[in-house]
């Protein structure tokens, strides 16, 4: 059992929606970076997806785009988002870290090298959203042997024939993008969402997350009302990006993961 397996038992134990939280590793530079990871348990936070930067990162907005540039541009690697976890690993043993990322800079470490070096870090799961499900003997199939979940996206475009390949070898949870389109692009709405979240929950045991359009507490509780939880990552990215306080942004952090919370 993972970290994420046990933290969604944990949760369901209770009751309880879970809320993800997504930044970008080295935004606006590691320092801050690391210390608005570390508070995000604080802050409510269920699970950190921690965002790796890429040059091409073709799911994200504007928002999230920036936001890997600035770490690019700062000297973020995927070296130093590893040192981040591990950071953040010597005073946290139990919140999950989701990797989310590209299949890029993975590939061109080499996929058994990066799985023993993220494993060691203290990684649970990785997102990457650029390999479909015909590609798993890349990355997914080798993840998951090597003790990581393989998060897999489901989409409003994703029909009934094609669902089954998308669950075939997803563990952990089942990401839901919310909208069409990317991140950051426009509100997600229950009543639109409810059936699609229904639909995956008849064909799938695994926690149904939602993500995509989730900015604000009221939001955040009414889609995590019909799900197993939601992801926010824009609008606390946003705030990373004013330059806010990290007080501050761990303060709208909390927000949300309390409008979460309370669905």
């Amino acid at each position: 059992m993972t970290r994420i397996d046990a933290k969604f038992a944990a949760l369901k134990a209770e009751g309880k929606k879970a809320f993800v939280a997504y930044i970008m590793g080295g935004d606006p530079n590691a320092e801050t970076s690391l210390e608005v990871m570390k508070g995000l348990p604080g802050a409510g936070v269920d699970v950190i997806e921690l965002g790796m930067p890429f040059t091409d990162p073709m799911a994200d907005g504007p928002t999230v785009q920036l936001a890997g540039q600035r770490a690019l541009d700062g000297g973020m690697t995927m070296d130093k988002v590893l040192d981040m976890v591990r950071d953040f690993r010597a005073g946290d043993q139990t919140t999950p870290i989701v990797l989310m990322g590209y299949y890029n800079p993975i590939y061109s470490r080499g996929v058994d090298r990066f799985l023993a070096e993220a494993k060691e870090a203290g990684i649970d799961g990785l997102i990457v959203v650029d390999l479909p499900p015909e590609e798993d003997s890349e990355l997914c199939l080798p993840a998951q042997a090597a003790g990581l979940n393989f998060i897999r996206l489901a989409t409003p475009t994703t029909d009934d024939r094609r669902l089954p390949t998308v669950l075939q070898n997803t563990s952990g949870f089942v990401y839901y993008v919310s909208i069409t389109g990317i991140t950051g692009a426009a509100a997600a709405q229950a009543a639109d969402v409810a059936p699609e979240v229904a639909r995956i929950k008849a064909a799938t045991d695994l926690p149904v997350i939602v993500g995509f359009g989730i900015s604000t507490p009221d939001n955040a509780q009414a889609i995590a009302g019909i799900a197993d939880g939601c992801v926010v990552g824009s609008a606390i990215v946003k705030e990373i990006g004013a330059g806010k306080p990290v007080a501050d942004i761990l303060g709208t952090v909390a927000a949300l993961a309390a409008g979460a919370h309370a669905a």
